[in-house]
């Protein structure tokens, strides 16, 4: 099957992640965070079907034109990723030969003004990736500090998250994602020569903790474990250390690889009750790729393989 090409968005690292995948003609595959489509193109290009979830209302719409380009080989489900076995079972699907997952916000959210994800065009202060709910502006504007300084300290790694705190409340009502990112450089002083806008952590940390992004993809990673089929394969990209702190530590937990206590040791490894093997090391973009994408610079894939063992916390 040949399905266009387009240029509104390339995905980091695609041709790594179709290596990853080995991915053979008529096999199944799960495009977790199908966003603009472009993991689930080159998906379709080399022959297999494809079940796309995406929690944005946007992507599920703006997705119908390449449902009906694949010609019945693309199927999109608006559901979290988490759901994905759930959600492919009541489709009669009960397993799978890939599962490909692009953590955090799409390219797609975070250039548009109006989605309030970015500081980088100014819009209102919303941030939701499913568009219904809590908005920022209502956490910036309704929490007590002590949950904006917390949010801020463990999701966005801000060691100086009680100042931003105490700035954020004192500065209501913010409505706008400049009016918010002002207030972060006020608070910890920004220079315009500086790499790194110091709005940039406040923004992540209140982005995940509206979208419960960490709980979802652990959630995910599970569901991916019981989705798959012996052999089949697991990508998964994402862009900042806490996620990929969280996709090592799950492969190193369902790989059977158990941290040496001691340099003298060696690790060990619970073959038997390993569901994942053939753990591939962490892959990051050329510098070709960040010279044509910048976003690809922070990026991290990692692939591994599922064993026949049952899923973790399930009988054999």
């Amino acid at each position: 099957m040949t399905i266009a090409a387009t240029d509104r968005h390339i995905p980091v690292l695609l041709d790594e992640v179709i290596d990853g995948l080995a991915i053979a003609p008529g096999e199944t595959h799960v495009d977790g965070t199908f966003g603009a489509g472009g993991y689930t193109r080159a998906i379709l290009a080399k022959g297999a079907k494809v079940f796309a979830f995406d929690r944005d209302p946007s992507a599920i719409t703006e997705g119908a034109a390449l449902v009906d380009e694949s010609a019945g080989s693309l199927v999109l489900v608006p559901e979290r990723f988490s759901q994905m076995a759930e959600a492919l079972q009541a489709r009669g699907v009960e397993v799978v030969d890939g599962v490909t997952l692009d953590i955090g916000v799409s390219s797609m959210q975070l250039d548009r003004a109006e989605r309030g994800f970015s500081f980088q065009s100014d819009g209102p202060l919303d941030m939701r990736m499913e568009q219904d709910g809590q908005t920022a502006a209502d956490f910036v504007n309704n929490a007590d500090e002590a949950e904006i300084a917390d949010v801020l300290y463990h999701y966005g790694e801000e060691t100086r998250s009680r100042r931003v705190a105490r700035a954020i409340v004192e500065a209501r009502p913010i409505t706008r994602t400049g009016e918010l990112a002002n207030v972060v450089r006020k608070a910890l002083g920004h220079k315009p020569h500086d790499k790194k806008d110091p709005a940039t952590r406040t923004f992540q940390a209140i982005r995940i903790h509206l979208n419960r992004e960490l709980g979802e993809l652990e959630d995910g990673l599970a569901a991916a474990e019981r989705l798959l089929k012996p052999g089949g394969r697991l990508a998964v990209v994402t862009f900042h250390s806490l996620e990929d702190r969280l996709v090592k530590r799950f492969l190193r937990d369902r790989s059977g690889q158990t941290p040496q206590g001691s340099r003298h040791l060696p690790v060990t490894k619970d073959a038997s009750a390993s569901t994942f093997d053939r753990v591939a090391k962490p892959i990051r973009a050329g510098e070709a790729e960040v010279a044509r994408n910048p976003r690809a610079r922070s990026a991290t894939l990692r692939v591994a393989y599922r064993t026949a063992a049952a899923p973790k916390g399930e009988a054999a």
